[in-house]
Parts: C-alpha cells; sequence; structure tokens
C-alpha cells in the first residue's frame, strides 16, 4: 500500500510540475484578443453539446441553479427535479450511494462523459458518483439529452447521456469558502480559488472538500474527501486545459435494503455487518466498509486552425483502487482457499473471517475531433480510443481458524481488460432558412477479456454500427418543431456474463418534438418511441456484492411523452413543471421457460412530474419550492403484487439569501433546504431476493443549511 500510495504522490507531483512549467514557458506572449478566446471556449463547449438547433430531447442544468442546493447532497439527488429523472439514495439522505435513472433506463444506460471523457465504469457500465465527493462544486453546467444522443457525447450513448462541463476560466482572480451543516450530522466544507488570468495568458483554479455524514439509515455513514485542480492556457488561437482531480470515500454500508416487516417497524435497520459474537450476543462490525481512491487526469487542447476549422485534442488517465471490507459468518473454508484442519479431535471446515474484495484498475485513452462551421454547415470529424485494465482479488485480513493461510495470500485473483474504439461524423446543415438536416453516423468497436470463477472465461468482440437522422424545422421566430431517428447498441456488462446473458442489446430511438420560446413562456415536448431488441432489463435481484443483476428481454419498448415548461409570471414570479407519461412494456416475455406476455418493464414508472416554484421577494432573496411526484412501479418484470414500490410525492424548500458587503467580501450567500417537509415514508428504490422484496427507505423531514464567502 505504502508503494502504490508513493507512486501516486509521485505521479501527481510530475503531473502538477509540468502543468506550472508549461503554463510559465506561454506567460511571456503577448496580449490575448478576448473576442477570439471567448469564441474558443465556445467552441470547446460546442463539441460536446448540442442546442435548441439539434433534433435532441435535453435538458439543461446551470451552476446558478446548482449552486443554491449544493450543500452536500450527490449530483443525482440535485438533478432530480429535471424531466424524466428518478433519483434513489442507499444511506437515505442523498449522501455516499446514489443512483439515478433516466426514463426507467439504469445507470448502466446513462451515459456520463466530463468535458466530453467518459465516465462509466468500463465493466458495469454503472456510474459511482460517490467516488467524486462535492464535483458539483467545481460544473460550471450539466446537459442530459434523453434518448440516444448524439456520438460527441461519448462511445456508449445508449438510454440517455448526461454530460458534464467543469468550470471554465476566470479572467479574475477569485476566493470561496463554503461550509454547510443538517441533519444527521452532515457537513461539508470547501475551499476554492482562481488566480484569475496572469499575464492574460495562464490561469490555475483549484478546489478541496471535505464531506461527512451519518446518514438516515442506521451506520451508514460517510467520509468523503475530494480535490480539483486546473490550470488553462489561453493563446490567441489556442486553448489549453489540463485538470487533476479526484476523491477518496469510505461508507459504511447500506446496500442490503430491509423487508417489508421491518420496513414498518424499524424503518431505518441496517443488517450490513451483523454477526453473533461467541458469547450469543449480536453485534455489528465496526469496519462493514466501503473504501475507494480515484484520481482523474485530462489534458485538453482547443485549436483555431482558421476561420472555419477547430480541433479538438484530449487525453485522459483515470487511476482508481480499494475495496470493500466484510465480516462472514461460518464461512466455508473451501470459498476462500483454505484447508480443513483438526483441533482437539474436531474437524473444522468453517470459520468467522473478515475479507476484503479489492478492485485496482486502469482507465487511459484520447478522444478527438475536427469541427468545419460556415453559414450552412455545422461537421464534426472525431472518434476516440479507450483502453481498461481492472485487477480484482480478495484477501482475507483474519480468520478465527486460520488453516494454512498466510496475510496477503489471494483467494481469487481476476485481472479483465477492455479495449473501445470509435469513428463518428456528425453534421448539421442548414438546407433552407427554416428546414436544418442532421447526420451522425458512428462506428464502435469493443474488446473485452476476462476470466474469473463467475464469469468464466470470456474473450468477446463487437463491432457496432451507430446510425442517427434527424431535421428541424423552424415554423416562426417563437417555435420550432424537430424529428430524429437513432439506432444505438451496446454489449452485456461483466455482471451479465455472471448471470450467463451475453447478447448485446439494440435500440432503434424515435423522437419527436415541439420547442416554443417567447420573453414570458417556454416549452419543450416531445414523444419518444424507443424499441429494443435483446434489451438488458432489471431483474430485481442483486449478486452476492450488491450488483443489479438483469437478463435479456427478446422484445420491449418505452413510448412516452415529456413536457417541460417556464412560465415568468413576473420579475419576482416563475413555475418550471415538467412530466413524463409513459408505457413501458416487455413484449411476450418468457423467463425460465414461462411465458408471462405483455408486462411492465421493471422500475419504471408510467407517470414521473416535477416542478418548482421561484419567487423572488427582492433582488437578494430567492424563494423555491420544488416538488416531485413518481409513480407506482414494479421491481421485476413478471407484475408480481409483492414487487411493486408505492408512488410517492414528496416536496422539498430552497431559500437562498444574498448579501453584498463593502468591506473583505463580495458577497455572502446564505442558503438553506428543508427536504420532504411533509415527512413522507416512501421507498425510492428496492429489489428482489427471490420472491421476497427488500426496500431503501429515504429520510422524513431534514435539513441543510450553508453559508458562501466570497471574496
Amino acid at each position: 500500500m505504502k508503494n502504490v500510495l508513493f507512486k501516486r504522490s509521485q505521479k501527481q507531483l510530475f503531473l502538477g510540475s509540468f502543468l506550472l512549467f508549461a503554463l510559465a514557458a506561454f506567460s511571456q506572449e503577448k496580449l490575448k484578443d478576448t473576442t477570439k478566446v471567448n469564441q474558443l471556449d465556445e467552441v470547446l463547449v460546442s463539441a460536446i453539446r448540442v442546442t435548441s438547433k439539434t433534433p435532441v430531447s435535453f435538458s439543461n442544468l446551470s451552476q446558478k441553479e446548482i449552486k443554491t442546493r449544493n450543500l452536500g447532497q450527490d449530483i443525482p439527488i440535485l438533478m432530480n427535479y429535471m424531466p424524466s429523472v428518478v433519483t434513489t439514495s442507499d444511506a437515505g439522505n442523498g449522501v455516499g450511494y446514489t443512483g439515478i435513472r433516466v426514463r426507467g433506463s439504469d445507470a448502466t444506460r446513462v451515459n456520463v462523459t466530463i468535458n466530453g471523457i467518459p465516465y462509466n465504469d468500463s465493466e458495469s457500465h454503472g456510474t459511482f458518483w460517490v467516488n467524486m465527493p462535492d464535483f458539483a462544486s467545481s460544473l460550471q453546467s450539466i446537459q442530459l439529452q434523453r434518448g440516444v444522443g448524439t456520438s460527441t457525447n461519448g462511445a456508449g450513448a445508449f438510454g440517455a447521456s448526461l454530460n458534464m462541463l467543469t468550470d471554465s476560466y476566470s479572467e479574475k482572480a477569485y476566493g470561496e469558502i463554503s461550509n454547510s451543516f443538517g441533519s444527521f450530522n452532515t457537513r461539508k466544507h470547501t475551499v476554492k480559488f482562481s488566480t484569475g488570468l496572469l499575464n492574460d495568458r495562464f490561469e490555475i483554479a483549484g478546489r478541496l472538500s471535505k464531506l461527512e455524514s451519518d446518514g438516515y439509515i442506521d451506520r451508514a455513514s460517510s467520509d468523503l474527501k475530494s480535490y480539483f485542480l486546473q490550470g488553462t492556457y489561453v493563446g490567441k488561437t489556442s486553448l489549453i486545459k489540463a485538470l487533476v482531480f479526484g476523491g477518496n470515500e469510505k461508507t459504511y454500508q447500506s446496500w442490503n435494503g430491509i423487508d417489508g416487516e421491518t420496513l414498518l417497524t424499524n424503518r431505518t435497520f441496517n443488517s450490513a455487518g451483523i454477526f453473533t459474537d461467541e458469547t450469543g450476543q449480536t453485534r455489528f462490525y465496526d469496519n462493514e466498509t466501503d473504501n475507494y481512491q480515484q484520481d482523474h487526469y485530462q489534458l485538453h487542447w482547443n485549436e483555431r486552425v482558421s476561420e472555419n476549422w477547430n480541433t479538438n485534442l484530449a487525453f485522459h488517465y483515470t487511476k482508481g483502487r480499494g475495496y470493500f471490507e466484510n465480516y462472514k459468518e461460518d464461512a466455508n473454508f473451501s470459498e476462500y482457499g483454505l484447508n480443513p484442519f483438526t483441533i482437539s479431535g474436531s474437524t473444522m471446515n468453517t470459520t468467522d473471517l473478515v475479507r476484503r474484495k479489492w478492485l485496482d484498475n486502469d482507465f487511459y485513452g484520447t478522444t478527438f475531433s475536427a469541427n468545419y462551421e460556415s453559414e450552412k454547415v455545422d461537421l464534426f470529424l472525431g472518434g476516440g480510443i479507450n483502453k481498461y485494465e481492472g485487477d480484482h482479488f480478495g484477501n482475507v485480513i483474519w480468520a478465527r481458524f486460520a488453516s494454512q493461510s498466510e496475510l496477503g495470500d489471494r483467494y481469487y485473483d481476476d485481472v479483465a481488460t477492455k479495449t473501445d474504439g470509435n469513428l463518428y461524423s456528425k453534421i448539421n446543415y442548414q438546407a433552407t432558412t427554416k428546414l436544418s438536416l442532421f447526420g451522425d453516423v458512428q462506428i464502435r468497436n469493443v474488446h473485452y477479456r476476462a476470466n474469473a470463477i463467475e464469469t468464466g472465461l470470456v474473450n468477446d468482440s463487437f463491432t457496432f454500427f451507430n446510425p442517427k437522422a434527424g431535421l428541424n424545422y423552424t415554423v416562426n421566430s417563437n417555435s420550432n418543431l424537430y424529428f430524429s431517428f437513432a439506432r444505438a447498441n451496446r454489449e452485456p456488462n461483466r455482471s451479465d456474463y455472471i448471470g450467463g446473458n451475453v447478447r448485446p442489446e439494440q435500440l432503434n430511438d424515435y423522437e419527436l418534438g415541439w420547442r416554443f420560446a417567447s420573453d414570458k413562456f417556454q416549452l419543450n415536448s416531445n414523444f419518444y418511441y424507443m424499441a429494443y431488441r435483446d434489451q438488458l432489463i432489471l431483474t430485481g435481484t442483486l449478486d452476492d456484492v450488491g450488483n443489479p443483476i438483469r437478463s435479456n428481454s427478446e422484445k420491449s419498448f418505452r413510448l412516452g411523452l415529456e413536457v417541460d415548461a417556464n412560465w415568468m409570471f413576473s420579475e419576482q414570479l416563475s413555475v418550471h413543471p415538467n412530466f413524463t407519461l409513459s408505457r413501458n412494456k416487455n413484449i411476450d416475455l418468457n423467463v425460465d421457460g414461462q411465458n408471462f406476455g405483455t408486462t411492465d418493464i421493471s422500475f419504471s414508472p408510467s407517470l414521473i412530474a416535477g416542478n418548482s416554484i421561484i419567487y423572488k421577494p427582492v433582488n437578494q432573496v430567492q424563494i423555491v419550492w420544488l416538488q416531485k411526484y413518481v409513480g407506482s412501479q414494479f421491481m421485476n418484470n413478471i407484475e408480481s403484487s409483492v414487487a411493486k414500490l408505492d408512488a410517492y410525492f414528496v416536496n422539498d424548500l430552497n431559500i437562498s439569501y444574498e448579501i453584498k458587503p463593502k468591506t473583505i467580501f463580495k458577497t455572502i450567500e446564505f442558503n438553506a433546504l428543508i427536504n420532504n417537509i411533509f415527512n413522507q415514508k416512501y421507498v425510492s428504490n428496492g429489489y428482489m431476493w427471490d420472491i421476497y422484496p427488500y426496500y431503501y427507505p429515504q429520510a422524513g423531514t431534514n435539513f441543510l443549511a450553508g453559508v458562501t464567502f466570497k471574496f
């Protein structure tokens, strides 16, 4: 471990020194052209974002919208009120392990990128937000593309695409200190700074954060730390950004859930770590924890080649290493590579022990694109190549009866690799003053290798062709119509191989939308039809380490209507409602040879609605009433009555107050968030263990409050 930490420190020191040296070397150049620099920054954004001219369904979450509620809860919880979004929290209060679904698509299909760099885990396809605590404090904006999305949002775009854009550079120096406190002993401390543009050429900005919480669920504690460092070089035709960021998390496990009886009698009960000691007393192991360190390195180079051409080149490297620790009662020797032995004439075949299951992984690669833009044409040519290497292993750190084991022995060891390459071409063509045409073609190749007891020998290659086409028609200055078709393919993840499912899934996505915008009112609406072949659907069950198990559904579809609006009644009052009505069905579902006909797809409510009412009585004060309704949903695909999660309706209240002192501080911002103000007892997630349901209850009324000093 010391050697690993030493190497990591060396790597970080090297990268930091390189960054400072490179920026210093450029610092003596002549003054920049501000207009051209701003354009370069906009080009960097446009390379990974869509606009209203693109026939894609999307929503944006701005930095201003994020900061008033950024008091410790994770990014999915901050996105809870966006259209078609359902979120959940293992600990019940939005800190620690959190999850997100979009249109019923689970996290494995929500393709996440950071500045266009893939973030989803290569093997599970999931997103572990807990590895980046307080990352929201370093975000410029978030864009959620529903449906397939475009190729610039990553190779694995499938059910939805979530793009996070980190802070832009600041021309002026600033400092920021934020502290927040709340229920369940939750607290967040953040320090943030920027040098501003030194010699009008380079900037260094950074952030340090620490977040702790006891959680709503018993012992669902979180101890989280994170950092963010960015160096930016600004030239006449160049914009270069180097970023180093990461996080360290230690969370007490709370992914077991509780059964129905316990839900009624003791909703905060957590079975993780429970054992019976030698005296017959029930106890809980105090280090039943998940521990992980993840560090990210990104280098982005945007170059204006001519008035029409721009290029983007990025290199990235992510290092992750960590484990989760479990106390196991009466564990079989054979499962841990141990031999039976005899004590006082008795043969010992089992023992109490403490195990650690490790993941040591590396992810690295490059993404690139060239953009040609003229009055009628906006063309992108690009691609990426990425490599994942993951070492899975386990060891026993204590045993009541150790047999022949030695400290450090591995009872399993599996190395998995994955190579993912893609090339794409994307174009928006303004055919007439009212009509623009869209096309996007991607070729993707994936090669995955693994060799584990659970997966067996895996050596699979997939080549996918993912075309997209659409049109955008301007009706008048206030409204436009769009239509698009997209095909996407997705390979199985590691857990699918464990479950014996190796067929990739295919999606045909049809989107028909209308956008209207006036000074006082904006409306976005769209119909979607997502037709799947071999969709990997959640069965509602989990494997022995808490990963969801999926199975192929030969034919299935999602059909829905999404509407979101912004109505400005006055300068003081505005309303932002949204809702999604949908049908989500498996067709002729077969499970273990039994045909169940047409059934609801699991974890896919037919109604999702959100609303925010914003009132600004004076310029310095903002009061926001947030509302979220999620309809009933099943935890399996056979519509079992015991597998049904009830609908819930939750209300939050967010209050912000800003003052501008004449000395020391530029601004002082006070923010308060009261979650679940009506104290609803609701469940946002669960799973089925055979025929038995288990639930993840969420906290009743709770609060967070904070203050931010800017100078």
